[in-house]
Parts: structure tokens; C-alpha cells; sequence
């Protein structure tokens, strides 16, 4: 038997127990549909990895119970062992998106964490991976992280203090002084980012945590405006700005892999007699939309806007140019 299925049954026993007072082995093999004498070994696995599980007799029929307050410990932290378990073997999937700056923080935390289970419950739950786990997006880790910016910022954000701070610019390639009130940071598109008000520009702009060259805190303070719990509920991306009607026409090759995702809320998508799909959006008109859609290639055509038509065309020319202009290594 795969060892992903026997993991995957021990932790809905766990489940199982936890929901339930007592549960018979009968019921449990029910369950899982596996004979009772696998749940027997499972029950004694689990015993054995330090699970605090017991027997107990009632109307002559023996039931399993998983005792909650077994560990000092575990009470102290405010979980449940299911729930103090779930933390633990999901770790990889939170330090994945946790961003760069602060994974040695997350890593800590669940070191902490691990100190309320026995080594046996670990080695249990360090199975885990095995049956679930999470790989970063390209680029996702900054070969320079900003550790010491994003606590200034976070520090900044909490007291409401406005800070200086020196950055460099994708787009016009120089760096620029701004005087910056800082609203909130987010994790997306593997990237870390703080959106917040530029008093010199009388509006919110979004600034890549990763091209902050410097960060001062000032004593002066700022009241916030009040954020939308999404402030770029309307970008593919971290940008803000007036949504609009997005058609896209997606080939037959591509069509199922676009349809069994939400790519965003505001997404309605037609069938066509020929496979094809037609796929409308109400989104910001940004980079995150066209870097979006230049990944499908040619499978891929834009229907309107016309303008965001031409930009696609001309960004797919361009590379053709680039290809052409250069020979390739083996020619």
C-alpha cells in the first residue's frame, strides 16, 4: 500500500476521533474502508507516535477516545491537537508564501509550535510532504532580502508615522526621495509590496519592498484612509486603477486548463461550438494583465479592447525582432 494513503487514513482516524466522543474500530474501518485488524495497526501507530489515544469499555463494546488535554503545553498554545497538527505539517505551504523577509520568523514560530508534540508526533507529521507540499513562484525569493526595510515599515505602518524613503524605479530606471505614509504591506506575485500615500502626489501609490534602497522613520504622523480589505480587488496583480471590459478569445488547445480556473471574479466564460472559449473580465488595464495573457502565446487573442489588442501585438513582434536579429548559439 502507498505510504501517502496510509498517512492520509492515520490523520482522518485523528480526525475522526477528535469529532467524535469514542469511535469503534468497526466504525473507523467503515470509514476508511480498510479491514479493522489495519486500523488496529494504525491505532497502535499512532499510540506509539505519542498521540494520547485510549480504549474504553461501555455497554460491553470497546471505543477509542483522543484526549484534547493530554499536554500542559498543547493547553497553554489555545490549539487543539488537530488543529496544532494541521499548523505543523502545513508549514511548508505557509513559509511558501510567506515571502522571503519573513521566513526565518515563520520558521521560529513553528519550531515553537513543535515543542507542545513528542518526537514520535513529529515524525509523523514530517511524513506530511509527502502527501501535500508547495514550490514558490519563479522569483518569489529576493537575492537581497529587506529584512531590516520591512520591519521600518512595519513599525511605520502600526504607529501611523510617515517615513523618507529612497527608490529605485522600474520604469524611469533612477532612483527618487519620497516623503511616504504606509498604509499596508502585501505578499503577491512573488513579490512583497506596501501601498500607501505619497502626500507630494495627493494619492496611493504601490512601491516593490525589494527596490527600497533606504528607509527612515520620521516622528511625524499621518491618519490613514480607509483601504478596501482587497485594495487590488480589481488587478490581476498589486496595481490599482478603473477596471474594464476585457475580452479574450482562448483556442481549443488551451481551453479546459482556462476553465477549470478562476482567474478573477469577475471572470464569465462562453463555450463556443468549436471549443474555443470566450472569457471577459472587468479588470485594471495593467502589466499583471498583459504579462497574463503573453503567456499563453499564440493560444491566446485579445478581442477588446482594440488599444490593448495593439499593445500584444506589438509585445509579440518585438520578440520576434529579438529572435531574428540575433543568431541562435547552434546556428
Amino acid at each position: 500500500m502507498p505510504r501517502n494513503a496510509e498517512v492520509i487514513r492515520q490523520w482522518s482516524i485523528l480526525k475522526d476521533l477528535e469529532a467524535s466522543r469514542r469511535v469503534t474500530i468497526d466504525d473507523l474501518a467503515s470509514r476508511t474502508g480498510v479491514t479493522t485488524r489495519t486500523i488496529r495497526r494504525d491505532l497502535e501507530a499512532l499510540q506509539t507516535a505519542g498521540f494520547p489515544l485510549y480504549d474504553e469499555t461501555h455497554d460491553g463494546r470497546k471505543y477509542w477516545t483522543l484526549e484534547q488535554k493530554a499536554f500542559r503545553r498543547l493547553s497553554d498554545t489555545g490549539f487543539t491537537l488537530a488543529e496544532l497538527s494541521a499548523l505543523y505539517f502545513s508549514r511548508t505551504l505557509v513559509e511558501c508564501l510567506a515571502g522571503t523577509p519573513f521566513q526565518r520568523d515563520v520558521r521560529s514560530a513553528f519550531e515553537k509550535l513543535a515543542n507542545a508534540l513528542t518526537p514520535g508526533m513529529k515524525q509523523f507529521l514530517d511524513r506530511m510532504p509527502l502527501v501535500m507540499q508547495a514550490k514558490p513562484d519563479p522569483g518569489a525569493q529576493s537575492t537581497e532580502p529587506r529584512t531590516k526595510e520591512v520591519a521600518q515599515l512595519v513599525e511605520a505602518t502600526m504607529q501611523q508615522r510617515r517615513v523618507t524613503m529612497r527608490y529605485h524605479s522600474f520604469s524611469s530606471n533612477r532612483e527618487k526621495s519620497y516623503l511616504f505614509e504606509p498604509y499596508r504591506l502585501l505578499f503577491g506575485q512573488g513579490g512583497l509590496y506596501v501601498i500607501g500615500m505619497v502626500p507630494e502626489y495627493g494619492g496611493l501609490r504601490t512601491f516593490a519592498v525589494d527596490r527600497i534602497e533606504q528607509v527612515s522613520v520620521t516622528e511625524e504622523r499621518f491618519e490613514p484612509l480607509e483601504l478596501p480589505d482587497d485594495a487590488f480587488a480589481h488587478s490581476l496583480g498589486v496595481n490599482q486603477g478603473t477596471p474594464e471590459r476585457i475580452e479574450i478569445l482562448f483556442a481549443p488547445k488551451i481551453a479546459r486548463y482556462v476553465r477549470e480556473r478562476v482567474w478573477h471574479p469577475s471572470q464569465v466564460i462562453d463555450e463556443r461550438e468549436d471549443g474555443s472559449l470566450h472569457v471577459t473580465l472587468h479588470v485594471v488595464n495593467d502589466w499583471a494583465l498583459k504579462s497574463w495573457i503573453l503567456g499563453f502565446g499564440g493560444l491566446a487573442k485579445v478581442l477588446s479592447p482594440g488599444s490593448l489588442a495593439s499593445e500584444i501585438t506589438a509585445e509579440l513582434d518585438a520578440a520576434r525582432q529579438g529572435y531574428e536579429a540575433e543568431p541562435t548559439p547552434n546556428s
